[in-house]
């Protein structure tokens, strides 16, 4: 195979988690092709690479991705451990098991609760160590235009740039998805609390094996995980509410008074937490929102990923392991398309090429990521007694439903295998 002259360049909108582990699968991928294969650039709007919130779940799926682009170990050195316990559900009022479900965490690919900041943090360090993109701060992308083969971003400060594919993954209200689709954000029906609390405040009365755990009542649950090397209890407390008209934000705040006021009903150790949680944790609004049928825009050239393109709500912690499979099949998507276009002197002549492997990553991708955004759904409803079937029930006769829901649910998230969806999908599109 010829070995290529100029780079092809990519322009990934958004420095968050799911841009970092893009740029890293991109540059890991194409990196089998030639040295010098890619040249990725990442637009960062904020004035640094920072995450807002706390904690995130990644799963054995996402693990596995991330030990194969080389940070795997270091995501290990980060996170919390659950002790052999993926979660286990709780009674609202008594604390007494529901179900508990087993996750196989001594392996080195494993479950791994990490905290945003540092988790972001490692991927800013990978990403420089490797030379694997030129990061860009304040640099806020507010339309794209196809120009030849190319697109040229515009950003606010009035710079331009141009890239061969453009990157959208600009998180909930993706700026480059508004450029081609309406956001139509619903309501769910919930708010969340967010806070951290030290679990050195915790070890001497928390009374289960795991600090990893869900108790579930009627309209309302408090879920709680490790992060930080066991350091810290991520909390996030969820409630049913009326139209609230809270900001779709992580930067707006409640008070740990209405924490402690919705969750009056909870058993001793849930009421007891909260009371070591911050005066002002976050309050988040869960908006959700409709399942978008493309991705692929530009004749290819533009793609959405993570979030911009399926923003879900996080009732089964899947989202941002959807984000770094969809980092990963991209890389893989676009690394066979330079090997299979790449000429003597760089040049890749068919356009139509790219829009191939490209619509290649959405066929692949699309199905499961609407299937976990379904899901996510479900589970809300689950962990809150809703569903219809459970309408006009008692907690007591909804408990076998609860259970009978949720104890093989993450299983089809957990040992996905998209390597052999993506040789499938791509034996199916003759490529």
């Amino acid at each position: 195979m010829a070995i290529q002259q100029n780079p092809f360049r990519i322009a990934v909108v958004g420095g968050g988690i799911g841009g970092l582990c893009a740029a890293l699968s991109l540059h890991y991928h194409s990196s089998k092709i030639a040295p010098g294969a890619v040249a990725i650039d990442v637009y960062e709007q904020a004035p640094e690479y920072k995450e807002i919130g706390a904690g995130l779940g990644i799963g054995i799926n996402a693990a596995k991705l991330l030990h194969r682009i080389g940070v795997g170990e270091a995501v290990n050195n980060i996170s919390g451990h659950r002790n052999g316990v993926w979660i286990t559900f709780r009674r609202y009022d008594t604390g007494a098991e529901i179900l508990t479900v087993p996750v196989n965490d001594r392996e080195a690919i494993r479950q791994s609760p990490v905290h945003r900041a540092e988790f972001l943090s490692l991927l800013v360090d990978a990403v420089k160590s490797r030379g694997a993109a030129t990061l860009h701060v304040n640099k806020r992308c507010v339309e794209l235009k196809e120009v030849g083969n190319a697109v040229e971003l515009r950003f606010e400060d009035g710079t331009t740039a141009e890239a061969n594919l453009v990157v959208g993954c600009d998180g909930i209200h993706s700026v480059i998805r508004g450029q081609f689709r309406s956001d139509n954000p619903k309501y769910s029906g919930r708010i969340a609390y967010r806070g951290l609390v030290p679990i050195r405040h915790l070890e001497s009365w928390w009374p289960f094996q795991t600090y990893s755990a869900s108790w579930l009542g009627p309209d309302k649950h408090f879920l709680v995980f490790p992060i930080s090397r066991n350091t810290i209890l991520n909390i996030v407390a969820f409630v049913t509410a009326e139209d609230d008209e809270t900001k779709e934000s992580w930067s707006v705040t409640g008070t740990r008074a209405e924490v402690a006021e919705a969750f009056a009903s909870f058993e001793p150790t849930v009421r007891k937490t909260i009371s070591f949680m911050n005066e002002n944790p976050t309050k988040w609004v869960l908006n959700d929102r409709d399942l978008l049928d493309q991705w692929v825009y530009g004749n290819g050239k533009i793609v959405l990923m993570g979030d911009a393109a399926h923003a879900m709500l996080p009732h089964q912690g899947a989202g941002a392991g959807q984000a770094i499979e969809d980092g990963y099949i991209l890389g893989r998507a676009i690394s066979e398309y330079l090997a299979t276009t790449t000429t003597s002197n760089g040049r890749r002549d068919n356009d139509e090429e790219l829009r191939k492997w490209t619509q290649l990553y959405q066929d692949v991708r699309l199905p499961r990521a609407q299937k976990a955004q379904e899901t996510a759904r479900q589970a809300g409803l689950v962990y809150e007694m809703q569903t219809t079937e459970m309408q006009g029930k008692s907690y007591e006769e909804c408990l076998p439903l609860v259970r009978e829901s949720l104890k093989d649910r993450m299983q089809w998230i957990w040992t996905g295998d998209i390597d052999a969806e993506y040789e499938e999908k791509k034996s199916r599109a003759g490529l």
